[in-house]
């Protein structure tokens, strides 16, 4: 399977994932860690209403799923598919996971901390930096976010 046809279909279920997030009242991001194959480990999305936990982030829901089924603390032969760059809560657990590459769509200047903010890989203080590929389907997750986020607005005008 070639990388543009594996990026293709891993972000196609991962936009299809935070769709059904959105739906649900999430806020609709996703994510899935991947083997060096590209086969499916583990898959997760945001559930922060869902579990009234505020640090129930796709990204750290997801690491955690692979670690328990791989039975590993350390990801390093594997690879995490988000359609929103990582704040820096989630990039610093993709660090202490040692996620061997981070695939994001849509990028964050409010609060995404791969390209934005603290820029967390960028810092020399970082356990690990993964090998970082943004705006991968970004267009598909950015308008879902921005549907997601005006029809919240509208709804509490």
């Amino acid at each position: 399977m070639t990388h543009d046809h594996l990026s293709d279909k891993i972000m196609r279920r991962a936009v299809a994932l935070a769709t059904a997030a959105g739906a649900a009242g999430e806020v609709p991001v996703a994510a899935i860690i991947t083997d060096t194959e590209g086969q499916i480990i583990a898959e997760a999305v945001n559930a922060m209403e869902e579990m009234g936990q505020a640090t129930a982030h796709a990204e750290m829901r997801v690491i955690q799923m692979a670690m328990v089924k791989t039975g590993i603390a350390r990801l390093s032969d594997y690879d995490i598919w988000v359609t929103l760059e990582p704040c820096a809560m989630c990039a610093g657990a993709i660090s202490h996971a040692r996620l061997r590459r981070l695939y994001f769509g849509a990028y964050d200047p409010k609060g995404g901390a791969v390209e934005h903010g603290p820029c967390l890989f960028s810092q020399k203080t970082i356990h690990h930096q993964p090998e970082i590929l943004g705006g991968i389907y970004e267009r598909a997750c950015a308008e879902l976010l921005g549907k997601f986020f005006k029809e919240k607005r509208d709804s509490s005008a």
